[in-house]
C-alpha cells in the first residue's frame, strides 16, 4: 500500500493590512518552513502538525509514504497569486512525480480550510480540485482541517472525508491528522465511499466565542462526538468558521460522512441553532482590562493574564499594535510583561545598542496602527530560537530572528522579536529570561490559543479589545461578498444583505 502525504496551510484575513507572499512560507517563525519531498517526513515527524499524525499512522500500518510538498505561513492577508500558484504547482508536480514512480492508493493533505488567495476565495477547494484532477476519481483523498475552516461544498465534494481538529486551542492537530489517515486506510481497504451531507449555519461566530475549553463550545463538541457515534458516522466534521474571510463560503459549516449523513447533519445543525444565544459575549476595553488586572494582581497569588485579542498573529494581526502596551505603561502596571511584539527595526536597534543600553524606540506602526515612542532599556538579547513546550506546539522550533527583552517602564517589560508568532507558548517569555508564573500581569498577543499553556498558571484571564485587525466583533468589518442570508453576529436578526 502506498499513500501520498503533503500539506498547504494558511488562514487568510481579507482585511489584514499585509498580504501573504511566498517569503512568508519560508520565514514561518514557530512552524516548519517550506518542505520538499526529500525533507518532509524527517522534518514533520517530530512536530505537533497533522502531517506528523498521518505519518505515524501510516508507518505503524506499514504503508509506503510518497512525500509531497508541505507549506505553512502565519495568518495574515490573502495569499498572493504568485505564492499560491508556486506552492500549489510544487505540490501537484510532486504528486505527479509520485504517480510516475508507481501507483498511489490514496492521498492525505494537511489543510487549514480558511485560505483565501487573490484568484481563489475558496483556496482549499481549488487545491483539492487540482489534486482530484491529478489522481482521478477513484483514488481516495482525505484531509485534516483547522476548525476555523470556512468549509465549503467544493471541499466536501472533492474529498472522501474531512477531519477538523476537535479543540481550540488546537492541542489535537496531530490526532486529527492521524484520524484522517485512518479514514484514508479504511477507504483503501474497501470501506465506502461514504454518503455525504453538507450544511451551513446562518450566523457568524466570533473567534472569542469559539474556545472549546469553555461553554457553550465545550458542550457543542461533546454533542458532536455523541452524534457521530449515535448515527454511526465515519466522521462528523464541524468547522466554526474564520469570520474575517470576505467570500460567500465564510461561516460555520457541518459535513457528515456515513450512511445516515443527512439525518446527522440536520440534527447537529438544529443543536447548534438551539445554542445560538449562548455564543454572544463581549470583551473589555483595553483600559478597563488593565485596570482590572492591576486591581486583581494586588492580592493574587498567580498572574493575571490579558489577551490582546485584536492583534492576534494567529488571526491575521501583525503583532505590533501598541494600545494594550500603552495602557500598561499609562496605568503604572507593576510586574507586567507583554509578548510577542513583532518589530524587526526596533529589535535591530536593540542589538546594535547592546545589553544594558538605554535608547529611544518607536515601537510598532508597520501594520498601520499608531506607533508608541518609549525609552527602552535592553535587558537581554537573543537569536530568537527556542523550542516550544506547550500543549499546542510542543517540540516545534521557533526562529523569530534577533530578539530582545526590553523594559519600557519601571514595571513593564516587552518581548521584542523580528518575526511574528502568536504568544501561545510560555517559552516565548522564558526564551528571554522571563518566567511567566512569577509575573503579576502577563499580556499575550493571542485570542484563545494561549489558554492551553497560560490558563493553568493564571489567577484569571481577561480578554482585552485594543486597536487591531482581528476584531472581536466581525460585524464591524466592511464585508462586500458574504452570502445575503448570513447574520454577522449570534442573536442578531440583521443579515448581511438586509
Amino acid at each position: 500500500m502506498r499513500v501520498a502525504i503533503g500539506g498547504f496551510q494558511h488562514e487568510s484575513h481579507s482585511f489584514a493590512p499585509l498580504p501573504t507572499g511566498y517569503r512568508e512560507f519560508i520565514e514561518t517563525g514557530g512552524f516548519p518552513t517550506l518542505q520538499h519531498p526529500e525533507t518532509l517526513v524527517a522534518t514533520m515527524r517530530g512536530t505537533a502538525q497533522p502531517a506528523a499524525g498521518a505519518i505515524a499512522v501510516a508507518e505503524e500500518a506499514g504503508v509506503e509514504i510518497a512525500p509531497l510538498v508541505w507549506a505553512f505561513a502565519n495568518p495574515a492577508g490573502p495569499v498572493t497569486r504568485e505564492a499560491f500558484e508556486r506552492i500549489t504547482g510544487l505540490m501537484m508536480a510532486s504528486l505527479s512525480r509520485a504517480l510516475d514512480a508507481g501507483p498511489l492508493d490514496g492521498v492525505f493533505i494537511e489543510l487549514h480550510g480558511a485560505m483565501v488567495s487573490e484568484d481563489f476565495p475558496d483556496a482549499e477547494g481549488e487545491i483539492l480540485r487540482r489534486a482530484r484532477a491529478v489522481v482521478g476519481p477513484n483514488v481516495p483523498i482525505t484531509a485534516s482541517l483547522d476548525p476555523h475552516a470556512n468549509m465549503t461544498a467544493l471541499m466536501v465534494e472533492m474529498a472522501d472525508a474531512l477531519v477538523p481538529y476537535r479543540t481550540y486551542p488546537h492541542v489535537d492537530m496531530k490526532y486529527a491528522g492521524g484520524q484522517a489517515m485512518k479514514l484514508l486506510l479504511r477507504r483503501i481497504k474497501g470501506e465506502g465511499p461514504w454518503k455525504k451531507a453538507f450544511r451551513v449555519a446562518d450566523f457568524l461566530l466570533p473567534i472569542t466565542s469559539q474556545c472549546t475549553m469553555v461553554e457553550p463550545m465545550a458542550g457543542m463538541m461533546a454533542t458532536r462526538a455523541a452524534m457521530a457515534e449515535e448515527y454511526g458516522l465515519a466522521e462528523l466534521a464541524y468547522c466554526f468558521g474564520f469570520p474575517y474571510a470576505d467570500f460567500p463560503g465564510c461561516g460555520q459549516a457541518i459535513a457528515a460522512f456515513g450512511e445516515r449523513a443527512e439525518e446527522a447533519a440536520d440534527a447537529f445543525l438544529a443543536a447548534l441553532n438551539a445554542q445560538e444565544a449562548a455564543f454572544s459575549g463581549g470583551v473589555l476595553p483595553a483600559g478597563e482590562a488593565v485596570a482590572q488586572a492591576i486591581r486583581i494582581a494586588t492580592t493574587a497569588s498567580k498572574p493575571v493574564v490579558i489577551a490582546d485579542t485584536q492583534d492576534n498573529p494567529g488571526g491575521g494581526g501583525h503583532g505590533d499594535t501598541t494600545g494594550l502596551l500603552a495602557e500598561l505603561i499609562r496605568q503604572g502596571a507593576e510586574g507586567a510583561a507583554l509578548a510577542i511584539f513583532n518589530d524587526e527595526r526596533s529589535a535591530a536597534a536593540c542589538h546594535a545598542a547592546g545589553e544594558g543600553a538605554t535608547l529611544q524606540l518607536i515601537l510598532g506602526g508597520a501594520s498601520g496602527e499608531a506607533p508608541l515612542e518609549v525609552t527602552a532599556t535592553v535587558e537581554k538579547l537573543t537569536n530568537g530560537q527556542f523550542t516550544l513546550s506547550g500543549p499546542m506546539g510542543g517540540g516545534n522550533r521557533a526562529n523569530l530572528g534577533p530578539s530582545a527583552r526590553i523594559r519600557v517602564a519601571p514595571g513593564v517589560q516587552v518581548v521584542l522579536t523580528s518575526l511574528k508568532m502568536q504568544a501561545h507558548d510560555q517559552e516565548a517569555f522564558r526564551s528571554v529570561g522571563i518566567e511567566p508564573a512569577a509575573m503579576k500581569i502577563v499580556a499575550v498577543k493571542s485570542s484563545v490559543h494561549f489558554r492551553a499553556h497560560f490558563q493553568p498558571i493564571a489567577e484569571t484571564v481577561l480578554v482585552a479589545a485594543a486597536p487591531g485587525p482581528v476584531v472581536a466583533d466581525p460585524a464591524t468589518l466592511p464585508f462586500t461578498n458574504l452570502r445575503p442570508d448570513l447574520r454577522l453576529r449570534p442573536g442578531d436578526n440583521r443579515t448581511f444583505g438586509g
